[in-house]
Parts: structure tokens; C-alpha cells; sequence
């Protein structure tokens, strides 16, 4: 269950939230609570990752698993925070952002929603800051980036928790509560990772970003077949998942559909699309096949076929059937080193070495 910003403010506040628990609730609620005592971070104060063992079974119920997770890790961010610290009112002019980047830029009409909401109900929920490691008097967003530029448009402080923090602790508190509260999509995880890696261990990656060895993996490859100006000329995709991006990531490897990419991004057509119609517009563009190749037969002399040829702008495939040409079959495989080395050498055909 997500927490929404009147359910963050309680806490904050000290306003006890309501509960409706049964006697027969009562033994669950206590092995949760003794769970999280047994996997806290000591950054964080927070829920560590559920060992896979104790995972329910079936899609379903790692689904219902996953959301218990969030919703207690946002639980206990909440509780770290009320716990001896004071919320203060800072000029946003004095907060520059994190030194790492968590989430691809507000749509104007989203940021216009959130100016509301917070003009109508006042900012619910802190920011979390430490004091700037490199410039005296002014403060680094750990996290609440959004909010903080949303309380900038309407001319007004914001209100922030402000905390010493390491770098390593303050990303881990920065992807945390991404992942406890609100959900990046995909692909901002993706480039979040991406630019953790660059300056820590992924042993630190993985506890930022609640995630596991093979999530983080999964992630690095589709950052490293996805350039960022295309995912940045996609946008979040929000509605795309880890299976479509892998899909393009794969589809990426090819450098003829780089290049593709590459001149699908820079049609202003595609801009005028949402997020998630520009990611399937450039993954269906790259799935479409090339034309056809009709197979060039290869027969013997009495006119009894044995193989093919298919030569495309990529390919040349030659298929030799071994049923009915076994022997040139192992005379093709034994030859093909030696005449490729014949041609370099320049004594078959072009004289130049294939580019």
C-alpha cells in the first residue's frame, strides 16, 4: 500500500494515523516487525531486501510482496525522519540539486499540477538536505527535487529536513525514497544506476536502489545498448517496462539500427507523441523486417537441388542440405578457412581485405 502525502505528514507531525486491527491480525503485524529488525540497514534505518526464500509464491504474490515492501520502507523513512530531526523553512535559492541525477524533467503539465496541489494544500511533506560539502551556507537535495521546484514557482521557502550526510548515505536515502514512495519508470532507474556506477560500488547501487545482482545487471545493459540521447529523446515511458526496454536494448546491438534510431529521434513528428507512443513507435520501426530476399537455388547438373544462397545488405547465408549433398556439405565447411585466406592473400577476387 503507498503512502500519499497526508499519510507522510502524520508521521511527520506526530499525529497517531487510524488503524482498524483485529486480535487474529496481531500475530502478522509482530513477525513483520520482527523481520524488519532483522534486515535493517544501517544507513537508513530501513528495511533491507527480502531474502528470495521467504518470498510468496507465483507472480501474484511477489507482486502483493513487493507493494508490503514499499509501503514499509516508506513507513520507516518516515519514522528515521520524525525521530530527533526538525523541519525548517529554507530559501530554495540556497539548494542545489543532488550531485547524481534520479529522474528525467517534469513535463510542464505535470509540474503545473503539482504547483496546485501544493498552492491548495501547502507543502505536506519535508525535503531531505544536507548541508553542501563544497559551498558554505547553501544546501544539497538529497531528495524532493520536484518539490522543491514547484515551492520556487510559488515564491515561497520550503520546507526541509536538514541532515549531515556522506555521499554513499545520501544516495542510498535519494533512491530509496524514489523507490518507497513514487516509482520511477524503468528506464530512469536505468540512467539512475548507470550514474551511480560511475562513483560507487554496486554493492551500494543495490541497497540505493532496493534492487538485486541481476536487476542491477539487466539494468547496465540496457544502459549500455541505449545511448542516453535516445532514451532521453523518448522520455520516461512510464507505462514500459523492464521487458520492452531490454527488447530495444538487444534490438540496439545491431549498428545498422543505431543508425535507424538515431534518424527516428531526430523526426519532430515523433516529439509530438507522449512518452510511451515514442518508445513504441521507435521499437516497432526497428522490429519491421528488411525486403525479402527470394533464395537463389544451387542445383547439380541434372538439375537436383541442394542448397541456397540468401544475400542481403547485411548476409550472405549459404545452406547446403546434408541430406542430399553430405559430402560437399564437409568439403564446404573443411574449404571455407582456406579460400577466405586465399582472398586476403589476393590471389581470388579483390585483391583488398573486406572492410
Amino acid at each position: 500500500m503507498r503512502l500519499g502525502q497526508g499519510d507522510m505528514s502524520r508521521k511527520i507531525f506526530g499525529t497517531p494515523p487510524e488503524t482498524d486491527q483485529t486480535s487474529a491480525d496481531k500475530p502478522s503485524v509482530e513477525v513483520a516487525k520482527a523481520e524488519r529488525r532483522v534486515h535493517a540497514r544501517p544507513l537508513m534505518g530501513m528495511a533491507d531486501l527480502p531474502s528470495r526464500g521467504t518470498q510468496p509464491v507465483g507472480a501474484f504474490g511477489a507482486s502483493l510482496n513487493q507493494l508490503d515492501q514499499r509501503g514499509r520502507r516508506a513507513e520507516e523513512i518516515e519514522k528515521q525522519l520524525a525521530t530527533g530531526q526538525s523541519v525548517v523553512n529554507l530559501d530554495t535559492a540556497l539548494i542545489d540539486p543532488s550531485f547524481v541525477s534520479d529522474r528525467m524533467p517534469l513535463t510542464e503539465e505535470a509540474l503545473a499540477d503539482l504547483v496546485q496541489a501544493i498552492r491548495d494544500n501547502t507543502q505536506l511533506s519535508p525535503v531531505l538536505v544536507r548541508p553542501h560539502p563544497e559551498k558554505p551556507d547553501r544546501y544539497q537535495t538529497a531528495f524532493g527535487h520536484r518539490r522543491i521546484r514547484a515551492v520556487s514557482l510559488l515564491g515561497i521557502p520550503v520546507r526541509a529536513i536538514v541532515r549531515n550526510m556522506t555521499d554513499e548515505e545520501m544516495v542510498v536515502a535519494q533512491g530509496q525514497e524514489n523507490h518507497a514512495r513514487k516509482d520511477l519508470s524503468y528506464i530512469e532507474k536505468v540512467r539512475f544506476a548507470e550514474r551511480l556506477e560511475a562513483r560507487f560500488r554496486r554493492e551500494t547501487i543495490m541497497s540505493a536502489m532496493s534492487i538485486h545482482k541481476s536487476d542491477l545487471s539487466n539494468m547496465l545493459t540496457v544502459a549500455h545498448h541505449v545511448p542516453e540521447a535516445v532514451s532521453d529523446a523518448i522520455g520516461p515511458a512510464p507505462k514500459i517496462g523492464r521487458r520492452g526496454w531490454i527488447e530495444l536494448a538487444e534490438l540496439m546491438k545491431d549498428p545498422g539500427l543505431r543508425e535507424k534510431v538515431g534518424k527516428l529521434i531526430a523526426d519532430p513528428n515523433l516529439q509530438k507523441q507522449e512518452s510511451d507512443e515514442r518508445f513504441k513507435a521507435v521499437l516497432s520501426a526497428l522490429k519491421i523486417p528488411g525486403p525479402r530476399t527470394r533464395p537463389e537455388q544451387l542445383s547439380d547438373k541434372g538439375g537436383q537441388g541442394f542448397g541456397t544462397i540468401v544475400s542481403t545488405a547485411r548476409n550472405v547465408t549459404i545452406t547446403v542440405d546434408r541430406k542430399r549433398a553430405p559430402a560437399f556439405a564437409d568439403f564446404l565447411r573443411s574449404r571455407i578457412q582456406g579460400l577466405y585466406e586465399e582472398f586476403a592473400a589476393g590471389r581470388v577476387g579483390s585483391p583488398e581485405e573486406p572492410q
